[in-house]
């Protein structure tokens, strides 16, 4: 399968990953003032976007963006799942990887145990196991769950339809086994950020945090979709991105 990525700006090179609903450019409109100082790429995960239909998987995926979007250096910012997906990429290649961000990572399985997070775990793999056919009924029981703080839209467009049949299938994301050993001894710079808006993700967040001696922040404002709050959210990333250039 061959990713489609999209691209803007001049700079240098940051590789935007997408969580499980939004394909590449809808999921970082917000970025889009970074184009004057950087080239952003914006591969559509398979299932979204312009790329072929596929499940997600964050295994699948990862090998995907480490051996089509990493063939250079560059620095990687994942979004939810895509945080997930990012971690493992940056696992497989890390010379190819400036710094790395993640945004939300609802990577359940490396805090096992704790009572919060595997009660929520529970609810989103009973979500999964549901009927997923009407993209409306998906999004009133998946918005509360991930924490996304907007209405559904009305008509849905395509582009949530087509999130919503990816959901399909997909791989669950407490499944990751994260090699929180690897990125940590990986050498390059890592940055932590959440919404402070569910408590299940500031847990999550800071086990990476921990397991990897990454810079932790929280940008509020969006919940689930931080990258949404634009300016904060902009500032902070850059601000990061320049200590690893």
């Amino acid at each position: 399968m061959r990713l489609h990525v999209h691209q803007w700006g001049s700079g240098p090179r940051v590789v935007l990953v997408h969580g499980v609903l939004l394909g590449g450019r809808e999921a970082w409109r917000a970025q889009r003032p970074l184009t004057e100082r950087w080239t952003l790429l914006a591969p559509d995960r398979p299932g979204h976007g312009k790329s072929p239909d596929g499940v997600q998987d964050f295994e699948a995926d990862a090998e995907l963006i480490a051996e089509q979007v990493l063939d250079e250096p560059a620095h990687l910012v994942g979004l939810s799942y895509g945080a997930i997906v990012t971690m493992l990429a940056a696992a497989r290649r890390p010379e190819m990887v400036r710094t790395l961000t993640v945004v939300e990572p609802p990577a359940a399985g490396i805090v096992r145990g704790d009572e919060v997070v595997d009660a929520w775990d529970a609810e989103l793999r009973r979500f999964l196991d549901g009927p997923l056919d009407d993209p409306r009924e998906v999004f009133k029981a998946f918005f509360p769950l991930a924490g996304v703080p907007l209405p559904i839209p009305d008509p849905v467009p395509e582009t949530l339809r087509r999130g919503a049949r990816a959901l399909v299938g997909m791989r669950p994301p407490g499944d990751a086994e994260l090699p929180l050993d690897v990125l940590a001894s990986a050498g390059f710079p890592m940055l932590v950020i959440t919404g402070d808006h569910r408590p299940e993700y500031e847990i999550i967040a800071d086990a990476i945090a921990d397991g990897t001696g990454a810079r932790r922040d929280v940008v509020r404002g969006m919940g689930h979709l931080v990258p949404d709050t634009g300016a904060p959210f902009n500032r902070l990333l850059e601000e990061f991105l320049n200590h690893g250039e």
